[in-house]
């Protein structure tokens, strides 16, 4: 079990190290360090006969279908028997012990592995018969793609999407894209015709039933262990006994808040395979199984208030916000309410009595209107830009969206790339808080984010829900520090067309670190800098001749100040060249360092090194990394610091 857990661990650092280096141009460990690992999982692999989904030591080709094929199951997955009574569990279980989990809410998928290889994933369809997703369930995140057992074995679980990577993908999305909860972005995910798309969505199996085996077991929880020996993630579960079952019940329960996975219950079976094979089914449902369904805690209380929150798209969201209950151990004043079409259907309206309550004791909903007032007024303007409203009909749903497209809520994406890390690097203003600081109309254009030092602007921004008197003061750290910063790093704040950190940098350069010469720069100045061409240049010629862009900068100019960069006489010395940087340095202090110093001097950095790389730098220049030897292939120079620094001298 503990090799397996190291397996994961692998697959998760070396697959990290990969996506920082191929993606984002990041190296966050050296190729030593790299294949060390490498080599340590593949002995894994080899020694266990185990090959995780994912694993960087395997290619699995992606598969485009017009349809999903369709299978019929080996044996029919009936429903489960339900109770929302934990003493009902008791009784049923009576002498017998059992295995208590959780009821994962996502899709059943069930997984058929011949001569230790996985052949085939099904999900649950109708019960009978269902479809054939074998390629989407090896895109699948953490199920393994080989076993050690080589006999046919069939393995029921789900297929779930964690709830912390549905916030990813979901925060990619306009709001009219948006998926309502993990299963549904789930369903959706291991049903693509594409399995591209799947392996972008971070589909997760957890197996809880062994449907077929040649391996013979006598209780369930043998089973279970089996197929966590086989390199399948398991439901969490417990053995318990009639005595202990309430406590375990309310453990699971105590745990349901800080889970990443959605549940909506938990499933009771009995241990004994014998036992549970005696009892037989019903039309509807096996014997041996039952569910348990939360209890929804429902409390009343009066709606006081509904609050407008204008979003990124032009959505404007409504917000119900009631006199304070406690719900499942904590307070609770606030439920989104969605859309217009579930106002209309709660006739809701303020000072309405309401019930609400948790779904799945996670997300505080409304349950039912008991006044049903209908008298709710729905506004006629932003409550941001205070432009004028419409009411427009997506996929049947009625939403209110404002027609400004100068809208400040809508450049809550702008404002983030403004304050990312290579830009201005204001830490602490990410999407969510800046969304925030735009509903309090604290924050209308970047010149407004250096201007939230008044003791009025202060008391609004501290009493924020997830904010406080520290936060306030970080972020305000965080901007002063901002107000000096170097003018490529400022270009590529603005977020201009096509200009990325690199051309940003070259453009500085080029104009010997003036934003003045930079404004004034005729269209062939631009096209005459190494790498632009007309694009780039026309697109920042257009931004920097647009009234509004001169005014804003006028401004915004006078909150900042840049770095002074000291021009040496061979400031443009590796002008056009491209390098790579490899290893541990020695000379500077990090890779960071030698990348600004290049880019400084008219030189690119990338990540990888290519047909288009002038120079490797590598201090082991005789090492068998693999960058190292795609230089050798390709004839380009491998040179320590100490070659590099005779460039420039």
């Amino acid at each position: 079990m503990e090799k397996i857990k190291r397996m994961r661990e692998l697959v998760e650092v070396l697959n990290q190290a990969s996506r920082a280096y191929y993606q984002e141009n990041v190296e966050i460990m050296d190729n030593i360090e790299y294949d060390r690992l490498y080599d340590e999982l593949t002995a894994l692999e080899e020694g266990l006969g185990t090959i995780l989904a994912g694993s960087p030591t395997q290619k699995v080709g992606y598969e485009l279908l017009t349809q999903l094929p369709k299978e019929e199951h080996v044996s029919p997955m009936l429903s489960l028997d339900k109770t929302k009574d934990a003493q009902t569990l008791v009784e049923w279980l009576g002498s017998q012990e059992g295995i208590l989990s959780y009821k994962l809410d996502g899709v059943t998928v069930v997984l058929t592995y011949e001569e230790g290889q996985l052949v085939k994933a099904v999900t649950r369809g109708n019960g009978s018969v269902g479809e054939v997703i074998t390629n989407n369930a090896k895109q699948f995140k953490n199920i393994p793609l080989t076993i050690p057992y080589k006999e046919q074995v069939l393995i029921r679980g789900e297929a779930v999407i964690r709830y912390s990577d549905f916030e990813k993908i979901n925060g990619q999305l306009e709001v009219e894209q948006q998926y309502k909860n993990p299963r549904n972005l789930c369903s959706g995910s291991v049903r693509q015709l594409n399995s591209e798309i799947t392996a972008q969505r971070y589909v997760r199996f957890y197996g809880f039933t062994l449907v077929r085996s040649a391996h013979e077991f006598s209780k369930k929880n043998q089973e279970l262990q089996w197929m966590k020996e086989q390199g399948v993630e398991c439901v969490d579960y417990q053995c318990v006994t009639a005595d202990r079952l309430l406590e375990a019940i309310q453990t699971f329960a105590d745990r349901l808040e800080t889970n990443d996975v959605a549940s909506d219950g938990l499933v009771l079976t009995f241990d004994d395979k014998k036992y549970s094979e005696s009892l037989g089914v019903t039309s509807k449902f096996p014997k041996d199984t039952m569910a348990y369904k939360w209890q929804d805690e429902i409390r009343e209380t009066i709606l006081e208030d509904v609050f407008w929150s204008a979003s990124r798209t032009g959505l404007i969201n409504p917000v119900a916000v009631f006199q304070p209950v406690e719900l499942e151990g904590t307070q609770v004043s606030r439920a989104s309410l969605h859309n217009l079409s579930i106002i209309e259907k709660l006739e809701l309206g303020i000072g309405d009595r309401i019930q609400v309550y948790k779904a799945n004791m996670i997300i505080p909903q409304i349950a039912d209107n008991l006044t049903r007032s209908h008298e709710l007024v729905i506004p006629e303007q932003c409550p941001v830009c205070h432009e004028p409203t419409v009411i427009k009909d997506v996929n049947d749903v009625k939403v209110l969206s404002c027609t400004s497209p100068q809208c400040p809520a809508k450049k809550v994406k702008a404002y983030a790339h403004f304050a990312s890390r290579n830009a201005m690097n204001i830490d602490g203003l990410s999407e969510a808080t800046l969304e925030k600081l735009i509903q309090l109309g604290v924050v209308h254009n970047y010149v407004d984010l250096f201007q939230l030092k008044s003791e009025e602007i202060k008391e609004k921004i501290v009493a924020l829900e997830g904010f406080g008197e520290k936060s306030y003061t970080n972020l305000i750290r965080s901007i002063e520090a901002a107000r000096q910063v170097k003018l490529g790093n400022f270009i590529y704040a603005l977020g201009i067309l096509h200009v990325g950190l690199s051309n940003a940098k070259l453009l500085a350069v080029a104009f010997d670190h003036s934003l003045e010469s930079i404004q004034k720069a005729t269209m062939e100045e631009l096209e005459n800098i190494e790498g632009f061409g007309e694009i780039i240049a026309k697109s920042l010629y257009d931004y920097f001749h647009n009234e509004e862009t001169k005014q804003m900068l006028h401004q915004l100019l006078r909150e900042i100040k840049f770095e002074a960069v000291t021009l040496s006489e061979n400031s443009t010395a590796l002008q056009g060249k491209t390098f790579v940087i490899t290893g541990s340095l020695e000379y500077y202090e990090n890779r960071e360092a030698l990348k600004n110093e290049i880019e400084s001097l008219g030189g690119k950095v990338t990540g990888s090194v290519s047909k288009n790389t002038d120079y490797l730098i590598n201090n082991d220049t005789e090492s068998s990394s693999s960058k190292n030897k795609k230089a050798k292939t390709l004839g380009i120079p491998i040179i320590n610091e100490a070659d590099y620094r005779g460039l420039i001298q």
